[in-house]
């Protein structure tokens, strides 16, 4: 009983902290996209990874955060996602489009 009450205290500390994840400067206005047409005539940027825990799972309270911000860090102004869900992205591709 004990260790199941501090696993349930670290667990709730994590969703705490990941929760606070904020947007960097301009990230909202990056367009996410699972259609790779949506990106055709985009100049790709880099790749977006959203870090995983330990235990290799993404905090899907912040993924979309955290992705949205790798993105506008590249210069991106749509990111199409190639793993996961564009409500809760893993992975994919920062491009800048006209």
């Amino acid at each position: 009983m004990p260790g199941l009450l501090s696993a349930l205290m670290v667990i709730t500390a994590a969703i705490l902290v990941s929760a606070c994840a904020t947007l960097a400067p301009g990230a909202a206005q990056v367009r996410l996209t699972g259609n790779a047409a949506d990106v055709g005539a985009c100049k790709a940027l880099g790749n977006i990874q959203v870090p995983k825990s330990g235990q290799g799972l993404v905090d899907g309270a912040s993924a979309q955060k955290q992705f949205r911000s790798q993105a506008v860090g590249l210069g991106s102004n749509v990111a199409l996602v190639t793993e996961g869900f564009v409500s809760i992205p893993v992975g994919g591709i920062a491009y800048h489009c006209p």
